[in-house]
């Protein structure tokens, strides 16, 4: 198998998990090697042997190697086509990169408020004002996306793509914290959290025994 996606702790690297999950989903097959984050200098030096930026997820496709969730997908839609990462429809395939590329460079008073920690018992918490805001803008999108562009099926453009995959691990981050969500925002949730691929993530997530203390503070 050529294919080898190199990744983080189930648990914790919401980063890992955005192209895992669409190459789950797209049966696009490749090997997993999962290398534990922020678990000593061994699993450090392990990451930078695989990838410059020292950091996971990382694909190797024979002499190529991608870095960063949403290059990788980029790179996994052009060398699949068949596999129909990105939505068929020019309009809705530019409105799918550019809602992933606002997940990707923004967002960041949730992620630093509202870690992934699949583990973590299901439980509110108090969250800036700014995080706030970004849970409004999250559901708003979502509610766009689905009202616009999801008739054909549960996910935020019909079938699932890219995007749903660049937002799954807010899904976790939602349930997780206890957010609290409009009925057309849970919906898709559900349709997520019962997505095969999601399932099996969650399951082996679940299954890690490794606990990174300073993802536990809340």
């Amino acid at each position: 198998m050529d294919l080898t996606l190199y990744i983080g702790n189930k648990n914790y690297s919401s980063w890992s998990f955005r192209p895992w999950l669409a190459m789950k989903a797209a049966n696009i097959p490749f090997e997993e090697v999962l290398i534990p984050i922020y678990a000593g200098a061994d699993d450090k030096r392990r990451i930078l042997d695989v990838s410059p930026a020292g950091k996971v997820p990382v694909l190797t496709d024979g002499d190529v190697t991608v870095w960063d969730s949403i290059a990788i997908i980029e790179y996994l839609a052009e060398k699949f086509p068949q596999a129909q990462l990105w939505p068929q429809d020019s309009a809705a395939r530019a409105h799918a990169r550019a809602i992933s590329a606002e997940m990707h460079g923004g967002f960041g008073a949730l992620r630093r408020e509202c870690g992934m920690n699949i583990h973590r018992p299901i439980r509110a918490k108090a969250l800036s004002d700014e995080a706030r805001e970004n849970i409004a803008r999250v559901q708003e999108i979502w509610t766009s996306c689905r009202r616009r562009y999801g008739k054909a099926g549960p996910f935020l453009f019909g079938t699932f793509t890219a995007a749903d995959a660049m937002y799954a691990p807010v899904v976790h981050r939602f349930r997780t914290y206890a957010i609290e969500v409009s009925q057309p925002v849970r919906e898709y949730m559900e349709a997520m959290l019962a997505h095969p691929a999601f399932a099996e993530w969650t399951a082996q997530a679940l299954a890690e025994t490794l606990v990174i203390e300073r993802f536990e503070a809340d």
